[in-house]
């Protein structure tokens, strides 16, 4: 397998994965496995949710593909890696940027990841299985861009002028 070849599948798989985690996200967690997904939309005390389960899931498949491999020799093994990569930033993005499952990342100034979480508050603005939008992670509507746009502009029009 080539460098080449292996980098190629490896940004397919974590580009396929975004509409796959908007798909299972809107048609199987919000329909037959709400059970699990459910624990997502309510507020709770506890530091682990039901809904983690999927991360395990994810993470088992990623692990079958990179013990099957052969090391790296085999497809597969790079579309565990791109699976792992996908993991992985949605770990960072959605449950610490996001959600502030751990504390070490504080909200930020980026436009785009502005936008990123104006999407995910309207997605969570219900806590029932229906009438939710907005269920990809990394694909952020046009709109909220926008949104986050207007905010940071009328943001830095109200700043004082401390350049005198």
């Amino acid at each position: 397998m080539t460098a080449l070849a292996a980098f190629g599948i490896t940004l397919a798989t974590f580009g396929f994965m975004e509409f796959w985690a908007w798909f299972m996200h809107k048609f199987v967690q919000h329909g037959p496995l709400w059970f699990l997904h459910r624990s997502h939309h309510v507020r709770h005390p506890h530091p682990v949710e039901r809904n983690d389960l999927f991360f395990l899931i994810y993470g088992g498949i990623s692990a079958a593909l990179f013990i099957t491999g052969d090391n790296g020799g085999r497809w597969w093994f790079w579309v565990g890696v791109g699976i792992a990569a996908y993991g992985t930033v949605y770990f960072f993005v959605h449950d610490v940027l996001i959600h502030g499952r751990l504390r070490f990342w504080k909200k930020s100034q980026n436009t785009y990841l502005r936008a990123l979480n104006m999407a995910h508050k309207t997605h969570h603005k219900t806590t029932g299985r229906d009438g939710s939008a907005e269920f990809g992670l990394l694909w952020v509507s046009p709109k909220y861009l926008q949104l986050a746009r207007q905010q940071a502009q009328k943001k830095k029009a109200a700043a004082p002028d401390l350049s005198r």
